[in-house]
């Protein structure tokens, strides 16, 4: 007989956890090391986007709620970044630039919590008139409220100057701490820490603070009953779990992620516009869900960090090797990864039903 050590199978995944948390924090100064700071501001824009899809997993992993206006929450927290920490209102309106000459500028210790409820009004807002439609219709319906935010954003600059239309808002206040500016450059004794790699231990911080809220929401009575939704709305209603209610907590607390980490997007580029909240940010980010493994949350992680990265990774590689065989860039590097993300979701499809990394099911 082979006997298990269940102590030395526990130490070994220890082990590797430890060694995962280690390359995380130290990767912006790999990075650094073989490719400056460029690779660091994409995982800057991989930290956000796995925020981003772990809010979406909310709604359509757990609750199975298939959302394809998502980008609109990120877009509503964005703004209202863009609108309290610039100067763009007391620009725009006299009555406020009487009291604010120099804008707003408000903190984010005010603005992230209000991005994020404001986000999660919108989120009731869209869940309300949607709770009997299900699979294509509440995809059409949801899809329709993304396109609507984002023509009304482009269109708010007349007659009262709220969005500045398709100009977008520029001059974004970045996150201050502790009087430390995460726009500058942070000099600690003969060390210079870049401000890219600031915004990535500040991301990576709310990361892993949503990951600890989304996992003690799945393991919750709330997490079991989306899940029984999910499965069976009919039964789960007949098992007395009031569907009403739940499916509007799951729009609404998905949605505040999102509204957080559009916030956090406008106070690291320091500018926004329409252009940056297209249906198709909706599709990466439903992709990015859907490849990992709807309603696990590690899977939902690595569909985030490969689809963040691999375009850069296209763009890096595919343009120098284009222009030193033909002199010149023949197929753009964006529509090359278009054609790989519609083969890599037909293979996961066929192959992979569950995603790369599903959820193991017990039953």
């Amino acid at each position: 007989m082979i006997s298990m050590n269940p102590l030395k199978g526990k130490s070994t995944k220890q082990l590797q956890w430890l060694l995962l948390a280690t390359l995380v924090f130290f990767a912006p100064w790999f990075c650094m090391i073989s490719g400056g700071n460029y690779w660091v501001r994409v995982l800057d824009f991989a930290l956000l986007y796995v925020f981003l899809a772990l809010g979406l997993n909310i709604v359509v992993g757990f609750a199975g709620l298939l959302d394809l206006g998502y980008i609109a929450f990120y877009a509503v927290g964005a703004y209202c970044a863009g609108l309290l920490a610039s100067p763009h209102l007391s620009y725009s309106f006299l009555s406020i630039q009487g009291y604010f000459p120099q804008g707003l500028h408000t903190s984010y210790i005010i603005i992230l919590p209000l991005a994020a409820l404001v986000a999660a009004l919108f989120g009731i807002l869209l869940g309300a008139p949607t709770l009997k439609l299900r699979g294509d219709y509440l995809a059409i319906v949801t899809l329709g409220f993304g396109e609507i935010v984002r023509i009304f954003l482009n269109n708010l600059d007349r007659p009262l100057n709220f969005t500045n239309g398709p100009k977008g808002i520029n001059r974004i206040d970045a996150v201050n701490i502790a009087g430390t500016s995460l726009s500058k450059q942070l000099s600690v004794g003969t060390y210079t820490i870049p401000a890219v790699t600031l915004n990535y231990y500040l991301f990576l911080f709310l990361v892993v603070l949503v990951i600890v809220v989304c996992h003690r929401l799945q393991f919750s009575r709330i997490g079991r009953a989306w899940v029984a939704i999910r499965e069976d709305e009919i039964a789960a209603k007949a098992m007395g779990i009031n569907t009403r209610n739940l499916k509007l907590l799951a729009f609404a607390i998905g949605a505040s992620f999102g509204g957080v980490s559009g916030a956090l997007f406008a106070s690291f580029q320091g500018f926004i516009s329409p252009e940056s909240f297209s249906l198709s940010e909706s599709v990466v980010v439903l992709a990015m869900v859907v490849l990992g493994g709807m309603g696990h949350i590690p899977g939902v992680i690595l569909g985030s960090v490969m689809l963040a990265i691999f375009p850069e990774f296209l763009r890096a590689v595919l343009v120098p090797i284009q222009q030193m065989i033909f002199g010149h860039v023949v197929v753009d590097a964006e529509i090359i990864r278009q054609f790989l993300y519609g083969c890599a979701l037909i293979l996961v499809i066929r192959y992979r039903p569950h995603g790369l990394w599903p959820q193991a099911r017990t039953a």
